[in-house]
């Protein structure tokens, strides 16, 4: 079984859980209504029920972290070429300021 299944299983169980308590908490207030219970006696709160979202968290966090790397990789390339490039131009300036002071 995929971890996709895995998840998507996960999330219908999740779902029937929800529901499931939704229903009980339903059933203990009807209960207590027709006892004709007034006192402050409050249902205890529902369970949070969280999802794993595994497959979700981790495609997303591969997706962020390939897109950061290729941003840093274009980077790089980018700092490269401009390094090339100022290298170069110092050089040209160079042997044209050693020509001009040679004409002299």
């Amino acid at each position: 079984m995929s971890d996709l299944e895995k998840a998507a299983r996960d999330a219908v169980d999740a779902q029937a859980n929800t529901e499931q308590v939704a229903l009980i908490l339903a059933v203990l207030q009807a209960q207590q209504l027709a006892r004709g219970g007034t006192d402050s006696v409050h249902p205890a709160p529902a369970p949070v029920v969280r999802s794993s979202g595994g497959a979700a968290k981790w495609l997303a966090i591969g997706a962020g972290g390939s897109a950061l790397l290729l941003a840093v990789a274009v980077s790089a390339v980018a700092v490269a070429i401009s390094a090339v490039a100022l290298t170069v131009c110092l050089l040209v300036l160079r042997s044209v300021w050693q020509d001009v002071r040679r004409k002299d």
